[in-house]
Parts: C-alpha cells; sequence; structure tokens
C-alpha cells in the first residue's frame, strides 16, 4: 500500500465521538509535498459576486450536527462498522460537512491504489482527497444500497471556501439532496436518521470485477468515489484518478 511519505497528523485539538486511533482528525485539508504551489494556486480563486462561498459559521470542528454511530444491526450491509448520522434535523439542501482527507496528486508514489476513500477534486489537475488515514466524520458515511430503498438522502457538491488573504479554495461538500420538483424530499434528513449517499454505478462494477476474480473484498467501508448527480466529476473506485 503506498502511503504518504510523512505520518498525517490531527490538526485539530478535538475528535469526535467513536473516532479511530489509527485515523488522524482533520478540520482543515492536509495536503501531500507532491501539490505543488502552482497546482494549489489553481484550485483558487479571488472572491467575487458569482461566487458564494461557504460560511465559516458552517465549518465547525467536530461538526455538532452529525455524529459517528457504531451499526449493531445485522440486515445493514455495514453491520459491525461505523455509519454517519444526524444529530438534527437537516433540511433539503443545507451543508452537512466538508469532505477532508489527504490532497493528493496523481502520480503513482503519491497515490493509495487500494483506498476506498479517494474523491476525485479536479480532473483536469489530477487532484484527489484521500481520507484513508486522515480525514474527519464525510469518511463514514455509506452507501445507501441495502439501507434506504428510497434511495440517497446527500449528495456531494463542489464548494468554495474562504482561506484567507483574498483566496477561496474549491473544496468538495456534502450536502442534503433538494426537495425536488416533486417535493418528496421535502422532509429533508431527519434527526437519528443516517446520512446516505451513492458511491456511483463505477464503485459497484469495480467491486464486482474484485469479486469475480477472488481478488476483492466486500464493499462495505464508509465512503468512496461516486454519486448518481455528479458521478462524471468523480475518480473510479480504486481510488486512481481517471484522467
Amino acid at each position: 500500500m503506498v502511503r504518504n511519505r510523512s505520518q498525517p497528523v490531527s490538526n485539530s485539538n478535538r475528535v469526535p465521538k467513536n473516532w479511530p486511533r489509527d485515523v488522524a482528525y482533520l478540520a482543515v485539508p492536509s495536503y501531500s509535498k507532491a501539490v505543488t504551489t502552482e497546482l494549489l494556486q489553481s484550485l483558487n480563486v479571488a472572491p467575487s459576486t458569482s461566487i458564494n462561498p461557504l460560511s465559516s459559521t458552517l465549518l465547525k470542528s467536530p461538526s455538532p450536527i452529525i455524529h459517528i454511530t457504531p451499526i449493531e444491526n445485522n440486515a445493514h450491509p455495514a453491520n459491525g462498522q461505523y455509519g454517519l448520522f444526524a444529530a438534527q434535523h437537516l433540511p433539503p439542501s443545507s451543508f452537512i460537512t466538508l469532505y477532508l482527507g489527504r490532497v493528493h496528486t496523481s502520480a503513482a508514489c503519491d497515490t493509495d491504489p487500494a483506498s476506498n476513500y479517494d474523491l476525485c477534486l479536479d480532473r483536469e489537475l489530477g487532484i484527489g482527497i484521500d481520507a484513508t488515514h486522515c480525514g474527519n466524520e464525510a469518511r463514514f458515511i455509506n452507501d445507501y444500497r441495502g439501507i434506504k430503498a428510497a434511495g440517497p438522502n446527500a449528495e456531494f457538491r463542489d464548494v468554495w471556501v474562504d482561506v484567507g488573504n483574498g483566496k477561496l479554495e474549491r473544496r468538495i461538500g456534502v450536502f442534503v439532496l433538494g426537495a425536488g420538483r416533486s417535493g418528496r424530499r421535502v422532509k429533508g434528513i431527519s434527526k437519528g436518521e443516517e446520512v446516505l449517499v451513492s458511491y456511483g454505478k463505477g464503485f459497484w462494477g469495480e467491486r464486482r470485477r474484485e469479486e469475480e476474480s477472488g481478488g476483492g473484498e466486500e464493499a462495505l467501508v464508509s465512503w468512496d468515489t461516486g454519486n448518481g448527480n455528479i458521478e462524471e466529476v468523480l475518480g473510479p473506485p480504486t481510488g486512481a484518478l481517471e484522467m
């Protein structure tokens, strides 16, 4: 398994309840040494009236609106593992949390091909976010399949965060799905309900191929690449960026 040249360390003084000891908790992204100043600048823009950055009041770490909970349900695909649950009612289209991890390039020496937590941040630049060894609550979000027949209740979206010095930086956020034209999702996510996304067809297709070849493990870990609504901007399920 490819590892970062330096072990990620927590950049937050607090960690959420049920946080794993072998994973560094992040309040802000961790950057690989391979992410150059030029690459980072490509993710930054100057503030403008056409961009609405996330309010800093939404970026509390640990987040007070979600909690990591062990799953003890034999019928749940992730039984014996963890999921992310709402600590309060989350209205439609509301922001839940950022997806944080190690921001890395697509270079072979900078990418973990076995990762189940690697999300594509920018396809053209070849930049991804891997939450295998460091991340935040978002790494515990499960796929809806086998849990919620009605489909996912959350999705990934591009967001902008004010990083100071007159710059906004692009990141990936998790949002409650909108109410929809029919209004069937008007209730949002209820308190105590599990936050669920779609990992995307590519994730499950890859897992089926691995199982058929006898080399795969069950895909029961939290979150990976993919979402039914923005699947085209996400990397493949093995963690290698699709260029």
